[in-house]
């Protein structure tokens, strides 16, 4: 474990079942349709990378970049998207893949976004959920595992830039980031 963390809340192991169930509930409802997976970058690389490569289905993936964030712990409610897709979405299915939702300000932002480009359908689906930190109204379609309030790091999740390369999920040592 990271010397920088508190407690793992997560673990590699439950991370591959965790993939490995939801790439099962999308391609079943995905069978014979348009896909495309757009992956909300820079958190959900790694989540992405092992979902995809779990879905027996013909798909596309794209990305897109949005923060709210900016190297805090609590989104600044403001959303910049600094990189937005690079190919034409009107009559596709669009699954967004997330890595953590808690406020929801970011993806609020990112779904209408994405809802002015005329998708045929749009759902998202996130690795880890806090409802319990939401602050828009945000339902999910696909949820990996609903966490608390803790300030998590690993498997794409960071805290300014770090941490990312975790093959888990934990907590974030208060004492690193006060």
């Amino acid at each position: 474990m990271h010397k920088d963390v508190e407690r793992v809340l997560v673990s590699q192991e439950e991370i591959k079942t965790i993939v490995a169930s939801l790439a099962a509930r999308i391609e079943k409802e995905y069978k014979d349709k348009n896909l495309l997976v757009v992956g909300l970058l820079k958190g959900s690389v790694l989540f992405i990378s092992d979902l995809i490569r779990k879905l027996n289905l013909d798909l596309s993936i794209d990305f897109i970049v949005a923060s709210s964030y900016y190297n805090g712990t609590e989104s600044t409610g403001h959303v910049t998207i600094s990189k937005d897709l690079s190919v034409d979405v009107s009559g596709k299915d669009i699954l967004l893949v997330e890595d953590v939702i808690d406020t929801g300000i970011t993806l609020k932002s990112v779904l209408a976004h994405l809802q002015r480009k005329n998708p045929k359908s749009l759902k998202i689906c996130t690795l880890i959920d806090k409802p319990a930190r939401r602050k828009v109204s945000l339902v999910p379609d696909y949820i990996g595992k609903k966490l608390g309030d803790d300030f998590i790091i690993g498997y794409g999740l960071d805290y300014c830039e770090k941490y990312r390369n975790l093959n888990y999920i934990g907590v974030l040592k208060k004492s690193v980031y006060l």
